[in-house]
């Protein structure tokens, strides 16, 4: 007689689901962001509106970075959508071209959806918008890379459960950040020389287990840096208006503080181009 180790059913689609649904990333769950619909390789969400998420006080416009995390969030469940939800998955790259600002006091809704899965890459794009997709904010390409590490979502992840706690933007004074909610929830700081630091926390991890950061919130310390950057060397009070972000991923941001520079490439009378 021999022992067999009963077999595994793979979970039904809206099992799945609801698994993503609940067991996603820190910062996802804090930031509030829902999945409201989905299909296969397709994951509709909506992120409510909040003061914190305020790039700049003076127009009350979303930062750029709440909306590439956004995006870079609702892009890792259409991926998952697309698998069995028991493979890790991370971000390889992601290009986000911003059509317009939110208007303040909106939420923000995405649609991402996954076309085509090859053996470790999974390639999807989204739209982020606030009434009509025909509308958007901004869109989004980007690839994942399937089986990234060990992690298995399913199992291993912990499931979020409730409503999130608020996440706070301390008071800065006549600081670096002094109109930027978002940044200062970030705890962006002065670093050496004309590095900016993001400290290590709870709040910007993305996948729980290993931990490792939020691609998304690495994407928005780069945009902050940038624009400090682009500030600092043209003299400018008012924060130039983000076009076109790309991002490469070449390894998973671990639990450690960040540091981050930029500099310009090229400057028109219009537009500046900047390496981070």
């Amino acid at each position: 007689m021999t022992d067999t180790q009963p077999s595994t059913a793979p979970p039904s689609f809206d099992a799945l689901a609801e698994a993503i649904r609940h067991r996603r990333s820190v910062y996802g769950h804090l930031s509030g962001l829902r999945m409201d619909r989905y299909a296969p390789g397709e994951a509709w969400s909506t992120l409510p509106y909040r003061p914190v998420f305020v790039g700049d006080s003076d127009t009350g416009v979303i930062h750029g970075g709440v909306v590439t995390a956004m995006l870079d969030e609702s892009c890792g469940m259409a991926v998952q959508l697309a698998l069995d939800g028991t493979r890790a998955i991370a971000t390889l790259d992601l290009r986000i071209d911003y059509q317009k600002p939110a208007t303040p006091g909106l939420d923000i809704k995405a649609h991402a959806a996954c076309f085509r899965v090859t053996r470790s890459i999974a390639f999807v794009r989204a739209t982020a918008y606030q009434e009509q997709e025909s509308e958007p904010v901004a869109t989004a390409t980007a690839c994942f890379m399937v089986d990234a590490n060990r992690t298995n979502m399913l199992v291993d992840r912990p499931v979020f459960a409730g409503e999130p706690a608020p996440l706070e933007a301390p008071e800065d004074g006549g600081g670096l950040f002094a109109s930027s909610p978002f940044a200062r929830c970030l705890g962006i700081r002065a670093g050496e020389g004309d590095t900016l630091v993001m400290p290590f926390s709870q709040r910007i991890i993305g996948n729980p287990v290993l931990p490792a950061i939020h691609g998304g919130m690495t994407g928005a310390f780069l945009e902050t840096t940038a624009i400090i950057t682009v500030m600092r060397e043209l003299g400018v009070s008012a924060p130039p208006k983000p076009i076109g972000l790309t991002i490469n991923y070449l390894r998973s941001g671990r639990a450690l503080d960040s540091m981050a520079s930029a500099s310009i490439v090229k400057q028109g009378r219009r537009v500046v181009a900047f390496e981070a």
